[in-house]
């Protein structure tokens, strides 16, 4: 069976508009009017590709906890859409997929911006099963701040 481009309508959006900063600024805005729980962490789409997807998230009084660091539940958030949106555009077109469980680890306490990266080395060989999905979150100096590991299930379209 060979390997069918992903025709996702995200990566479709992303060759459109990802080449300039504004166009980020657009597609980031509507990846959230699609799924408007991630618009509470204001993310905004730095890379996308098939394989790897990278998303900024601003420190900001909104995601922060009482001890003025990033809230465990916005990189939370943070890494189910870095890696949701990089499995939708490296998925196989045959095939669809949903979350079905994150393991996550909190490893520093976050104390500027963030960057979520989740990548997928072989996403041409992923078919129907359950998959996990690793996700970095890094602060502004690069150190690794939290790790997840988000399983997803993928089944063929109907």
């Amino acid at each position: 069976m060979t390997y069918q481009a992903s025709n996702s309508m995200a990566l479709g959006l992303w060759k459109k508009l990802g080449k300039r900063h504004l166009g980020r600024v657009l597609f980031s805005k509507a990846v959230c009017f699609k799924a408007p729980y991630f618009g509470s962490i204001k993310p905004y789409f730095h890379a996308l590709a098939p394989g790897k997807v990278e998303v900024h998230v601003k420190k900001r009084r909104a995601v922060t906890n009482h001890i003025n660091s990033v809230h465990a539940i916005a990189m939370c958030n943070a890494a189910e859409l870095a890696a949701g949106t990089c499995l939708d555009v490296s998925l196989d077109a045959r095939y669809r997929w949903i979350p079905v469980g994150m393991e996550v680890k909190y490893q520093k306490i976050a104390k500027s911006h963030l960057k979520a990266v989740c990548q997928i080395e072989d996403y041409q060989t992923l078919t129907e099963g359950d998959h996990v999905l690793p996700v970095s979150v890094e602060d502004t100096q690069g150190v690794e701040v939290f790790s997840a590991q988000i399983k997803m299930r993928v089944s063929a379209r109907k």
